[in-house]
């Protein structure tokens, strides 16, 4: 499933469902530009935590792997954020479709020896706090 962008994940409401596109990636899912994002959905119900996190350095993801089963039935792929040597969350999820370049960057880094996490942008938005995957660093 691909997304036009400002499109996201139809399960949330309309300025929380996500963000972000299949054709800001090259055919091996590698992210064309440095500006590269996606922003999470569902993060409406992570308000409280994440206002305290608006503006930090040093944010990144906590994704665990996807099991079997979440594979077979697939599941949507929760974030939680590493932050100041602990983990919180989950803070949204990764919109429908957009599973595969999220993977990819993990496995990406992981291959190069650096560690599996995508760097992360916490920001204010008219619409609340919104996290945003910083996937053109991962490239």
């Amino acid at each position: 499933m691909l997304f036009r962008r400002g499109r996201g994940d139809p399960g949330f409401p309309k300025g929380d469902q996500g963000r972000g596109s299949l054709n800001d990636y090259k055919f091996d899912l590698l992210p064309a530009g440095a500006s590269t994002t996606i922003r999470l959905a569902g993060s409406d119900l992570h308000q409280d935590l994440l206002r305290d996190l608006v503006g930090r350095d040093t944010i990144e993801t906590a994704i665990s792997r996807r099991t079997a089963e979440e594979e077979r039935t697939d599941a949507p792929l929760q974030v939680r954020l590493f932050v100041d040597g602990r983990i919180v969350g989950p803070v949204g999820r990764v919109p429908r479709g957009l599973e595969g370049p999220v993977n990819e960057a993990i496995s990406r880094l992981d291959m190069r020896g650096r560690k599996p996490r995508i760097p992360v942008e916490v920001k204010a938005t008219r619409q609340g706090v919104r996290v945003d995957l910083l996937m053109g660093e991962t490239r």
